[in-house]
């Protein structure tokens, strides 16, 4: 089959002819129909971050099932599924507690060692990027990482929410917990960024402020849902937020984790608020306040995981949503391209007025 190979970091991702091996165990055969651009697959392409090359990446997966393992119970030929990268066994203490995105053993999920490779090229294995490795006509994928979807959605926006949805929405939904009538900031208003957006919605916030640098991705929020934008680089958006909620946000989401975001993302959390940590930019930012701080003002930081996401429960819902109306995946959709365009693809995403790029012609 068709598959875009990583051979070593830093180099292109490259067209090749790939093995790939038949389902085994709880393994489903998946037609890939759409698979996402994600900044983090393209930083794994680039940077040795532990995951080994060469691969196949990819990891915002949508498709339809074309084959089963012999110990498949969940799903059926023919069933329209999309995929996510949180690994879980379903069986330790994390994973029975609910808390999967946390789970003890995520290498269930993966063939052990005496096993032969999913995917291999000339008779050598190729990593599976995440368990997922989508950039690729077909999928080969452990069935704990898909979730059936409703026939009726469609597979571009279908892909994006098994990470950037998961993401932003969850930890908006699942992590911070958002009541009806908080007040949230969203700093970064990228992918994940609008369905953070999107997730205060759903919980019932009624003031959302979208904080950027760039007007187009401002007017994005707005279309998306954000009550008030504000442009960083024209306007102290600490003193923007403050005058919109007269003294701070209940929960202040920074998806950019540049230093200077980072900070003002504290500064911007009212009593009792809360500041939490998705993006990661800059590796080595980090953030200083004193106890007494913290002690008066009440405040808590935490670091947000995919969106404390339990996949089989959270992502039939925004689909359910999206199907209703009531959640916005397609102003996310910013440009479609075939399987042989990833690296044209990434280049796009420079663009602010491109929010996602996804694949769907293999």
């Amino acid at each position: 089959m068709k598959a875009l190979v990583v051979e070593s970091f830093g180099a292109p991702f490259t067209l090749a002819d790939v093995d790939l091996a038949d389902p085994i165990g709880r393994e489903v055969l998946v037609e890939v129909k759409a698979s996402g651009l994600c900044h983090s697959d393209l930083a794994a392409a680039q940077y040795d971050l532990g995951l080994p090359v060469p691969s196949v990446l990819g990891h915002e997966v949508a498709g339809v099932v074309v084959g089963l393992g012999p110990e498949v119970t969940e799903f059926a030929i023919g069933d329209h599924v999309v995929g996510c990268l949180v690994q879980y066994c379903g069986r330790c203490d994390r994973c029975l507690s609910g808390r999967i995105n946390q789970c003890r053993h995520p290498e269930a999920t993966l063939r052990s060692a005496d096993q032969p490779p999913r995917l291999s090229l000339n008779s050598k294995p190729l990593f599976q990027g995440m368990g997922l490795g989508g950039f690729a006509e077909r999928s080969l994928i452990h069935e704990s990482q898909l979730v059936r979807l409703p026939d009726g959605m469609p597979f571009p926006q279908a892909a994006l929410m098994g990470c950037g949805v998961a993401t932003g929405a969850g930890a908006v939904i699942n992590t911070a917990r958002v009541q009806a009538g908080d007040a949230v900031v969203v700093i970064g208003c990228g992918g994940v960024g609008l369905n953070a957006i999107s997730g205060a919605i759903t919980a019932g916030a009624t003031t959302i402020i979208a904080v950027d640098i760039a007007d187009e991705k401002l007017e994005t929020a707005r279309r998306v849902g954000a009550t008030h934008v504000v442009n960083s680089k024209a306007t102290d958006p600490v003193a923007a937020v403050q005058e919109i909620t007269g003294d701070g946000a209940d929960a202040v989401f920074d998806f950019v984790g540049l230093p200077e975001a980072t900070k003002q993302g504290w500064e911007m959390a009212n009593k009792g608020g809360g500041l939490y940590l998705i993006g990661s930019i800059n590796p080595e930012t980090s953030l200083a306040f004193t106890n007494i701080e913290a002690v008066v003002m009440q405040k808590r930081v935490q670091g947000v995981y995919m969106g404390s996401t339990v996949p089989k429960r959270d992502l039939p819902m925004y689909a359910e949503l999206y199907l209703a109306g009531r959640f916005n995946l397609d102003d996310l959709v910013s440009k479609e391209i075939s399987l042989d365009q990833v690296n044209e693809g990434y280049q796009a995403l420079h663009d602010p007025s491109v929010t996602r790029v996804v694949i769907t012609s293999f």
